[in-house]
């Protein structure tokens, strides 16, 4: 059955075979970029829940959340209400997000930046890193076993963390078989509907290994929906849409502060 993400995934993998710029000369000058800000590091470093902050402009299910907003003064708001990290949009077609939006971002704060978008290629982990990104996004679900074990490798390499985006326990252990993934999310945004499962990340929780740091992503809007997931073994949670359209990003930030249930291993 074909998902939300075929048409996305088509488009950019479209975009990345008429990408015609030298890769060894872009994988040098990934290499020579500032050291990124540790984000694996950041989402461990407290007592609490790590929240990573996500600046989204619109969305291909929902629309418009927040169309015209400045990124530097939310990604302050962010930091200024206990956020860990950013999560910066850069997709433009689907997301109306765009490199500067992270550019800006990062550079009006201390904590580290990801990438959120379709990194189906090299030159897309290159990109990355070159932009300023302190992480990027793979996403099981759009990659072959042989592609996830390539970027991430490559992403390694070039001193960036990877948050390996899974959506169930199969893909779970095709993380961990194709990768030395050390950082696993969950989306909870089923890949047919597009809907949210609020019990998802519970659920796949059990099958990453405790070594691994757990982040849950889509559907957190408050306090509790955090305490579940905090409970489960969560080491952080990614939010977009709800913080991106609250009234006070700073104070939505803090809202979802809660204790941490556990210590990874290391």
């Amino acid at each position: 059955m074909a998902t939300y993400l075929d048409g996305i995934v088509r488009f950019h993998r479209e975009r990345v075979a008429a990408d015609t710029r030298d890769l060894a000369a872009l994988i040098e000058t990934a290499r020579v970029q500032p050291t990124p800000r540790g984000f694996r590091d950041a989402l461990t470093a407290g007592e609490h829940v790590a929240v990573i902050s996500e600046i989204k402009r619109r969305s291909p299910s929902k629309g418009a959340l927040n169309e015209h907003l400045d990124a530097a003064a939310v990604a302050m708001a962010y930091e200024s209400g206990g956020a860990a990290a950013l999560s910066v949009l850069t997709d433009a077609r689907y997301f109306g997000g765009s490199t500067e939006d992270l550019i800006v971002a990062r550079a009006a704060v201390t904590v580290p930046v990801i990438r959120k978008d379709f990194t189906l290629g090299p030159a897309d982990v290159c990109d990355a890193r070159i932009m300023g990104a302190d992480a990027v996004l793979l996403i099981v679900a759009a990659l072959s076993d042989e592609e996830l074990t390539l970027l991430h490798g490559l992403a390694l390499e070039l001193g960036l963390d990877v948050l390996v985006e899974t959506h169930d326990e199969s893909e779970v252990a095709r993380a961990l078989g194709s990768t030395e993934a050390d950082l696993i999310g969950v989306n909870q945004r089923d890949l047919v509907t597009f809907a949210v499962d609020t019990d998802r990340a519970v659920r796949v929780a059990a099958s990453i290994p405790d070594t691994v740091v757990r982040v849950a992503e889509s559907g957190v809007s408050g306090r509790a929906q955090a305490m579940t997931l905090a409970a489960a073994g969560y080491d952080a949670v990614l939010v977009g849409e709800h913080l991106v359209t609250s009234g006070d990003h700073g104070e939505a930030v803090a809202a979802l502060s809660v204790p941490r249930g556990r210590v990874p291993a290391r």
